[in-house]
């Protein structure tokens, strides 16, 4: 009969999975989010173009696993009075960098950002700011380690502002911690290697805003 050679006939085969409602509310959420963010950022909307890009792709890029780059979240941790902002020397990068990882699944990149920042600063009472509009995002090469191949981040950052305490707890994700002021960070008095100006342009962008 026809279709007695298919593994299993078409009609036995299960259906192709639904995508759920939540996952395709937040791609488009990012989706928005890196419009207004290119709007309001025009020297970086051929990036938030790429960003998008990403999100398109067929292997899950919020997994670490996409070796050929992934998305992460980061946090711009600033003092109650918005003018200091903790920052970590990476233990494994080596090097001061604000908070931040990888998403390990989850869609929500604000979301992600607050987490990273509670776990590598254990501090409570940190809030999310300006309704988890896009901050800065940035593409940065991660180098290579033993047991991982180079590889791409896509960081997207968030304004996170600490509304309690501000002593914080080293976690095994960093060297130190320490709060550093805004203005010390946008004149690059801390070290960018590899003429990295990450962290001086966010923190000019803060004192702008």
């Amino acid at each position: 009969m026809p279709g007695d050679n298919w593994p299993n006939p078409p009609s036995a085969r299960p259906a192709m999975p639904q995508i759920p409602e939540s996952v395709v509310g937040l791609d488009l959420a990012l989706r928005e989010q890196l419009a207004y963010y290119a709007r309001r950022h025009p020297e970086h909307a051929a990036l938030a173009d790429e960003f998008g890009t990403l999100l398109d792709d067929a292997e899950n890029p919020f997994l670490r696993s996409r070796l050929a780059g992934h998305f992460t979240g980061s946090a711009w941790l600033v003092s109650a009075d918005g003018a200091r902002v903790l920052l970590t020397h990476h233990r494994k990068l080596n090097r001061w960098l604000q908070l931040g990882g990888h998403a390990d699944g989850e869609r929500d990149l604000a979301k992600v950002a607050l987490t990273e920042a509670e776990e590598e600063s254990g501090m409570t009472g940190l809030v999310l700011e300006d309704g988890a509009v896009l901050f800065d995002i940035d593409k940065h090469w991660i180098p290579e380690r033993p047991d991982v191949p180079g590889h791409w981040h896509y960081d997207a950052r968030y304004v996170v502002r600490a509304v309690g305490s501000e002593a914080f707890a080293i976690s095994e994700e960093s060297l130190a911690l320490a709060w550093r002021e805004v203005t010390d960070v946008a004149n690059a008095a801390i070290e960018t290697p590899d003429g990295d100006d990450s962290l001086p342009r966010m923190a000019r962008r803060w004192l702008a805003r």
